[in-house]
């Protein structure tokens, strides 16, 4: 496997290479990842079942869409493919450090860069990809509040009603969900779309993003995952709304949008998150009384 994932590499770059050593890295519970090295060269392979390939395409997709909008830093797609019966995703290797403050405040500036692009027409995305190991549809929409209260909230509810996990009636819920967004203006932007802590990093003084789920959507959306699972530095939010303020509301639209992934968490993981998924329902519920 690995002498034929050395020789897509050097095929990628046009230039020789072949692997010395292989170093598991630990953090992903759903891949394998490898520091792979050798002739003073160094690369990030993550490693799956040959099924996976698509989601390793698709995460290369979201990735070259990043850099192309030419506002954060992101991961270098060298190439994907297939070794026997493993399906491989190589990126550079980015050498993480802690930040300053200075660091995050640049972050929410890069981000609202990004955030400003909207110059796409719809809603939705080239392809489907996957929201952790979770299909995330992205059927192409000009109408930002459907598009969310049905292929964000209303599929993840579906999915949890095929495991016999009911959280309410599905089209209730996503009424709700689409009232609440009904009079919020929204240009489709690119986005990150799981934009957690776990997934920026910081290198050289610049602020580095991963492991995407992008589409064009709501910006709202990415902020408010920032908030999920423990928020970033104030710093970042203060940056941020100073290069590109919220609209009025958003502290009610952040729980729609959050909902989504604490249904994912939901339906990957069950238990706990079962429980704040009933929790963050009931609040948006509350919302349109």
């Amino acid at each position: 496997m690995w002498n034929s994932i050395g020789k897509a590499i050097e095929q990628a770059l046009s230039t020789s290479f072949s692997i010395e050593e292989t170093t598991p890295i630990t953090g992903g519970d759903i891949n394998q990842c490898f520091l792979v090295s050798g002739q003073k060269q160094r690369y990030f392979v993550k490693i799956n079942d040959k099924s996976v390939l698509e989601h390793f395409e698709a995460e290369a997709y979201s990735l070259n869409k990043i850099r192309e909008s030419e506002c954060i830093a992101c991961p270098e797609v060298i190439t994907t493919g297939i070794a026997f019966d493993r399906a491989f995703l190589v990126l550079n290797v980015i050498d993480f450090h802690q930040p300053s403050n200075k660091v995050w405040r640049l972050f929410g500036k890069q981000l609202a860069e990004m955030h400003k692009h909207t110059t796409h027409g719809q809603f939705g995305w080239q392809q489907d990809n996957v929201i952790g190991s979770t299909l995330q549809t992205n059927r192409w929409s000009s109408n930002w509040r459907q598009f969310f209260a049905e292929q964000r909230i209303g599929w993840q509810l579906q999915l949890l009603t095929e495991k016999s996990i009911v959280l309410g009636d599905i089209d209730f819920i996503t009424d709700t969900c689409h009232q609440i967004l009904l009079n919020h203006q929204v240009k489709p932007c690119l986005l990150h779309g799981d934009l957690w802590r776990g997934n920026v990093g910081f290198s050289h003084q610049q602020p580095v993003i991963f492991d995407p789920a992008s589409y064009y959507g709501d910006r709202e959306a990415d902020i408010a995952m920032t908030e999920l699972f423990g928020a970033f530095p104030e710093a970042f939010y203060q940056s941020y709304h100073e290069y590109y303020p919220l609209p009025p509301a958003y502290d009610v639209r952040k729980h729609v949008y959050n909902l989504y992934h604490v249904l994912n968490h939901a339906n990957l993981f069950g238990g706990v998150y079962i429980d704040q998924s009933k929790a963050c329902i009931h609040r948006i519920l509350s919302f349109d009384q």
